[in-house]
């Protein structure tokens, strides 16, 4: 995947731009763009029922998200929940908002942890997926929201290439409203969990450490990660469910007033 090499070189060469800022953030993994340990092995991506069709073609997932909406994350550490608000960022919210919906993130592995800094994750276990959303960038949103603990971002390699990974915020990340991380979503519930995820692989090893190399994981997906990283956390499902306090769906039919006439 040549590709894959290439994108990640770009990543790299910004380093040296904004060196203040952690190596992971950038090394948006070869795209694809961009605590506990575990007892046991655990596998490192939950096998599909089968892969939506429709993710093999980006072009077509254009639906717009509601203003406010919950995407639930079931993982093999817990649950944890994303509350996204649209006027945050449209054009990321909207992309979000699709890949959920149509189960992208179900199997994905959290391959990159930087304890205090990131978490990162957005690589589909199936390469084909991944090679459909390799290209399909979004447009930049303006920053409206600053990069604090709990916050959800794309990972990208410089203006507008922002594609299928995201990272929630560790710490206070403010240093990177300035560069154009447009926060588009929070975690209001688990964050005791995402904070659990696994760690002990360390960084990618471009960036020195001993974690899974982005261009495997866009070439061999889920086999890889298995192989030679079995202890990683991994969602089960991601879903979009109603927002806590949201009011319930009016009835199709409301039922007869007392006394009223009953319909013949």
């Amino acid at each position: 995947m040549k590709g894959h090499a290439v994108k990640l070189i770009s990543r790299l060469c910004l380093l040296a731009v904004i060196g203040a800022v952690p190596a992971s953030l950038w090394a948006q993994a070869s795209d694809s763009k961009p605590a506990a340990q575990a007892t046991k092995p655990k596998s490192t991506a939950i096998a599909h029922s089968g892969t939506d069709p429709a993710l093999l073609h980006p072009a077509t997932l254009k639906a717009q998200a509601p203003a406010e909406y919950d995407a639930k994350f079931v993982t093999t550490n817990g649950e944890f929940v994303i509350h996204v608000t649209r006027a945050w960022a449209p054009q990321g919210a909207d992309r979000f908002y699709n890949l959920v919906k149509h189960h992208f993130y179900d199997g994905v592995a959290f391959y990159r942890v930087h304890p205090g800094f990131v978490i990162q994750f957005g690589m589909s276990p199936d390469p084909k997926v991944t090679a459909a959303w390799e290209n399909a960038n979004i447009k930049d949103d303006p920053v409206k929201s600053s990069n604090k603990p709990g916050l959800v971002t794309y990972a990208m390699a410089g203006p507008n290439t922002r594609t299928t990974q995201v990272f929630i915020n560790l710490g206070d990340n403010s240093q990177l409203d300035g560069m154009n991380f447009a926060p588009f979503g929070e975690v209001t519930s688990g964050m005791d969990v995402v904070r659990q995820i696994y760690s002990g692989y360390g960084e990618i090893p471009d960036m020195g450490g001993q974690g899974p190399r982005p261009n495997l994981i866009a070439s061999q997906g889920k086999a890889y990660l298995d192989k030679n990283f079995p202890k990683l956390d991994s969602i089960k499902t991601a879903t979009i469910v109603a927002p806590a306090g949201a009011a319930p769906a009016a009835p199709a039919h409301k039922a007869a007033a007392s006394g009223a006439a009953k319909p013949q």
